[in-house]
């Protein structure tokens, strides 16, 4: 996961995909990987893109063919040792772990238990009043240089899409039938 969201030109859109229809579309479109929040039957025979598994166990994603997975920090709590538990699970099953952080505080306790490669940016703990996009802006320098960053911005648009990659985030997560539209120009011929 991080070596093709890091490789290339701009930013990567990672897709959300529920069917293998949605995932032939998105690949078509221009994704350069998936996620998903449930299996999705024969996407690891269907696609040589990269899989991130957002939900169920690390055992489940791995045996679906996911390459990464996501640990969600805020539901340890401060809770160390569960943590570098799940993490060295997640490694012994081969796959990579990406940290889903809301604030600060999440990034830190990732960095001293996990020292991730990627961390999924979430505009979750968004202040009233505060843009999702703002949020996910602002907990960016946060993220060690070195170290990938994939947004979470709901209903992204292209000015977001634009944003975010002129900030240095290197991935964005957005809905698998959006993608065409938040590529930007001609896709190239191949």
């Amino acid at each position: 996961m991080s070596q093709a969201i890091s490789e290339g030109d701009g930013i990567s859109l990672i897709a959300r995909v529920r069917s293998l229809e949605d995932a032939r579309a998105a690949e078509a479109a221009g994704a350069e990987a998936f996620v998903l929040t449930s299996p999705v039957a024969g996407l690891r025979d269907e696609t040589g893109l990269p899989i991130l598994s957002r939900g169920g166990s690390a055992v489940e994603a791995a045996n679906d063919g996911a390459d990464a997975w996501v640990v969600v920090i805020g539901e340890f709590d401060g809770d160390a040792d569960r943590l570098e538990e799940l993490h060295r699970e997640v490694l012994t099953l081969g796959l990579e772990a990406v940290a889903e952080v809301r604030d600060e505080e999440e990034v830190e306790l990732a960095l001293e238990q996990l020292d991730p490669e990627i961390f999924l940016l979430s505009s979750a703990e968004a202040d009233e009043g505060e843009e999702p996009l703002d949020r996910v802006l602002a907990l960016l320098p946060d993220v060690p240089a070195g170290k990938l960053a994939i947004a979470e911005v709901p209903a992204t648009t292209r000015e977001d899409v634009i944003a975010l990659e002129r900030a240095g985030v290197d991935g964005v997560l957005v809905e698998g039938d959006h993608v065409a539209d938040l590529v930007g120009g001609e896709l190239p011929t191949v």
